[in-house]
């Protein structure tokens, strides 16, 4: 069970790498949206939902939230940290799940996150 973030996804629309999406692999909202954002036309935005359908949505509660708080009270100013990937990293904190992504930088600061960056 792995989340991924949305680099990650468009990564995998690209062509550039494979996902076995009979596994579980998971986003939250923010994902989502994030992903859907940057279709170029209709027949991409199409091709995202494709995606999107065979990938588990998390709930984005008043726990992760509140952890997201906190990590924009501890990161934002020394770390950079955004209120995306600060909801991000909560999600993958609650639910007990590793996130994949590419901005390790995003993220390695972030205590008992477990990151893969598999290339």
């Amino acid at each position: 069970m792995i989340f991924l973030d949305t680099c990650v996804l468009i990564d995998y629309s690209k062509g550039k790498i494979s996902l076995d999406l009979s596994q579980h692999y998971f986003i939250n909202s923010i994902v989502k949206l994030e992903f859907k954002f940057g279709a170029l036309n209709k027949k991409e935005l199409k091709k995202i939902n494709r995606i999107l359908s065979q990938i588990s949505l998390l709930e984005i509660d008043q726990s992760i939230l509140d952890l997201a708080d906190k990590l924009v009270d501890n990161y934002s100013l020394s770390c950079n940290m955004g209120i995306y990937d600060s909801i991000i990293a909560s999600t993958c904190l609650i639910y007990d799940l590793p996130l994949w992504t590419y901005n390790t930088k995003d993220f390695k600061f972030i205590d008992k996150l477990v990151l893969l960056n598999k290339s």
